[in-house]
């Protein structure tokens, strides 16, 4: 019997891709469309503040947070700017490094990231986690961070520093 090429995923693989697919894609419309719907912030806005209200001191060089975050320089820069013209980061130069950017979470994107969380959190329990069996959670964890894992070693993107954390208001004990 013929063995599949080297690179092909194998039956199996393709419908844990697939899978895969089908969930990133539905959650992130999902999360969009929530969002946009009950705050002034779009899914692409929130991912920037939450990086940026877990980082010291609330700001980070450019370039580090678009590692964070997994978006090419360029189009964070240009959401950068359409973030800032609102009021939500200032973009500043940078205290480490003088060639360098940094982004702030001003009091105003502080105030409407704490504003979106809780429905935002709502949203992530009814869709992703009302739906999971408790008991795969933690082998849903492990999976998911040896995939993050492999991404940083394998992938293009420079590492992101540290990891991110919680988030004040995303959780029930906060």
């Amino acid at each position: 019997m013929d063995q599949p090429p080297r690179d092909a995923l194998t039956a199996e693989q393709q419908e844990v891709w697939f899978a895969w697919m089908r969930v990133a894609l539905r959650m992130t419309y999902e999360m969009n469309r929530q969002l946009q719907a009950d705050s002034p912030l779009s899914l692409p806005d929130y991912h920037v503040l939450n990086a940026l209200a877990d980082s010291p001191g609330e700001r980070l060089q450019v370039g580090a947070l678009a590692a964070r975050i997994g978006w090419e320089r360029s189009r964070l820069s240009h959401h950068l700017q359409r973030m800032s013209g609102r009021g939500l980061v200032a973009r500043t130069a940078s205290g480490s490094d003088r060639r360098a950017t940094d982004a702030t979470l001003t009091d105003a994107g502080r105030s409407a990231l704490l504003a979106a969380t809780p429905d935002h959190a709502r949203l992530v329990r009814t869709l992703f986690f009302d739906g999971l069996d408790p008991a795969l959670l933690a082998p849903l964890r492990t999976a998911l961070e040896q995939v993050h894992a492999q991404l940083l070693a394998e992938g293009t993107l420079p590492s992101p520093g540290a990891p991110q954390h919680r988030l004040a208001g995303l959780g029930d004990g906060d």
